[in-house]
C-alpha cells in the first residue's frame, strides 16, 4: 500500500492536548529528540528553582555595568540600590546571543534563537527555563509559572518562555488570578470539568498509540527509530497526564496573605515577588519567569511620558534620568524579592535564596540604540560563588555565547547536559560554592 505524504503540520487535537506527528523522511525534517527526565533534588533533600526576570527595553549600559572586575569592581549607580546583597550576585559583561535586530531579536532572551529560526534547531527555540520545566515535569504542581506585570504591546510584550515546538507560553497578568492559581480551591464543578478532560485526552492518547502500531509496520528502520522516539514522548504525557490528575485531588497550601487588588506599576511589581515567593516556599513550583513590559504606565514613579518613550533617549539627560528612575524601581524591587528569599529557610537549613536561582537581564543591550549586543545580565543566589563582576572578551572569535551561562544554570538545576540551544557548553569561570 502506498503511503501518502503528510503535512509537516498534522496535529491531533483534542480538548486539552496537542499532539504533533514525529517528521518522518516522507515528511521532511528531523523531529526534536523526545524528552522526560525526573526532576531531581539537592544531595540534602532540598531542590534547586530558577527564577528568570526581564524586560523588553533593557538596562543603560553606563548606569549598569560596573566600572573595574573581579571581586573589587564598582558598584554602578543602578547596583548600588542592592549593594548588600554583593556577595551573593555575579555580574556579567559582554555575553549575547549574537543576533541582531533591536525589539524584533528581544524575545530571545532566555532562549537564544529567535522564533523565526527555531526549526533549525534540535530543540527548537525553547527557553532556559521551559528546558527546566520540562525536567521537573509534574513534581510540582505547576511545572513553571510564566508572570507578567501587565499585558504589553507588540514588541514590547514580555515573550521571555518558549517551548521546544516555538510557542510563546502566554503570561498570567493579573496578580489576582495567579492568587486564585496559586492558593484557591477549585471549585467542585471546574474540578469535574478538569476530569472530564483528563479523560477525554486519554483517550486520544489510546487512539495515538493505536495508529502508531499500525503505522509501524510501514516505515523503514530511520522512521522506526523516530517513531520509537515520538512514543517515548507519548508515554511520558501519558505519565504526566497520570500525575496531573493527582493534583486535582490534592488541597492547595494555605498562606497568611489576602487576595491582591489590581493596581500601577509600584502595587503590581511588588504584588507579583510576592507571589512568587510564596509559590516557591510552598513548592507549588520551582521555575518562574516574571516580566515587566515596555508600555507599563510610569505616572506612580512621578513620571510624565512612556517607558518605551524614555528608553528612546538618545543621550538626552531628561529623558535618562526618567530611564534611570523605571530601571532602578526594577532593581530595588528584585533586591526585595532577594531579602525576601534570604529569610525563608529551608528544611536542611540552608535559606532559599541558597536554592533559588534568580537571573535578572533582557534580550535588549541598549535600548537607545536598538543593539542586542552586552546584554544586561545579573546573576544571584542558588549556591554559586558570587561577589564578582566577569568580563569575557571582546573580540569576534572570542566571543563567549550568552547560553553557556544557561547551560551552567541547566546543570546546576540537575540536568545532565554538555549544552543548550547555541552554547559551546558551560561557562566558565562561574563555580558552586
Amino acid at each position: 500500500m502506498k503511503i501518502r505524504k503528510m503535512d509537516r503540520r498534522t496535529f491531533l487535537k483534542g480538548t486539552g492536548v496537542a499532539m504533533a506527528l514525529p517528521f518522518f523522511e516522507n515528511m521532511g525534517p528531523l523531529p526534536a529528540k523526545a524528552v522526560g527526565a525526573a526532576a531531581k533534588t539537592s544531595g540534602t533533600g532540598s531542590p534547586m528553582r530558577m527564577v528568570c526576570i526581564g524586560n523588553p527595553l533593557g538596562l543603560m549600559p553606563d548606569s549598569f555595568f560596573p566600572k573595574g572586575e573581579g571581586a573589587n569592581y564598582e558598584l554602578s549607580d543602578l547596583l548600588r540600590p542592592i549593594g548588600r546583597h554583593r556577595k551573593d550576585f555575579t555580574i556579567f559583561s559582554n555575553l549575547d546571543h549574537d543576533i541582531s535586530g533591536g525589539h524584533s531579536a528581544v524575545h530571545a532572551f532566555l532562549s537564544g534563537i529567535k522564533d523565526q529560526d527555531a526549526s533549525d534547531w534540535p530543540e527548537g527555540n525553547i527557553s532556559v527555563d521551559q528546558r527546566a520545566a520540562e525536567f521537573v515535569g509534574t513534581r510540582t504542581r505547576y511545572s513553571s509559572l510564566v508572570m507578567s506585570t501587565g499585558d504589553g504591546d507588540g514588541d514590547l510584550k514580555c515573550k521571555l518562555s518558549w517551548t521546544r515546538n516555538g510557542v510563546n507560553v502566554p503570561p498570567v497578568t493579573r496578580a489576582r488570578d495567579l492568587f486564585k492559581a496559586l492558593f484557591v480551591q477549585d471549585d467542585p464543578r471546574l474540578l469535574a470539568k478538569h476530569k472530564s478532560a483528563y479523560d477525554i485526552n486519554e483517550s486520544i492518547l489510546d487512539v495515538v498509540n493505536s495508529q502508531a502500531k499500525m503505522l509501524s509496520r510501514q516505515l523503514g528502520k530511520a522512521d522506526q527509530e523516530k517513531l520509537d522516539e515520538y512514543l517515548n514522548s507519548v508515554r511520558e504525557l501519558e505519565r504526566k497526564l497520570g500525575m496531573s490528575r493527582e493534583w486535582l485531588h490534592k488541597p492547595k497550601p494555605k498562606v497568611d496573605i489576602g487576595e491582591p487588588g489590581e493596581g500601577d506599576l509600584t502595587y503590581t511589581v511588588p504584588a507579583f515577588y510576592d507571589l512568587l515567593a510564596l509559590a516557591l516556599e510552598t513548592d507549588s513550583t520551582r521555575v518562574a519567569t516574571l516580566g515587566v513590559p515596555g508600555n507599563v504606565n510610569t505616572a506612580d514613579l512621578g513620571l510624565v511620558g512612556s517607558y518605551h518613550g524614555f528608553s528612546h533617549h538618545g543621550k538626552a539627560e531628561k529623558l535618562r534620568q526618567g530611564l534611570f528612575v523605571i530601571e532602578k524601581f526594577q532593581v530595588e524591587q528584585m533586591g526585595r524579592f532577594l531579602d525576601k528569599l534570604k529569610t525563608i529557610k529551608e528544611p536542611d537549613g540552608q535559606s532559599l535564596l541558597d536554592r533559588t536561582m534568580v537571573l535578572i537581564g533582557s534580550g535588549m543591550g541598549n535600548g537607545s540604540s536598538h543593539s542586542n549586543k552586552n546584554l544586561p545580565l545579573l546573576l544571584a543566589g542558588g549556591g554559586f560563588k558570587h561577589g564578582e563582576h566577569k568580563v569575557y572578551p571582546t573580540e569576534n572569535h572570542k566571543r563567549v555565547p550568552l547560553c553557556n551561562l544557561y547551560g551552567s544554570i541547566l546543570q546546576r538545576f540537575g540536568l545532565e547536559i554538555d549544552q543548550f540551544n547555541k552554547g559551546s557548553g558551560t561557562l566558565t569561570g562561574l563555580e558552586t560554592a
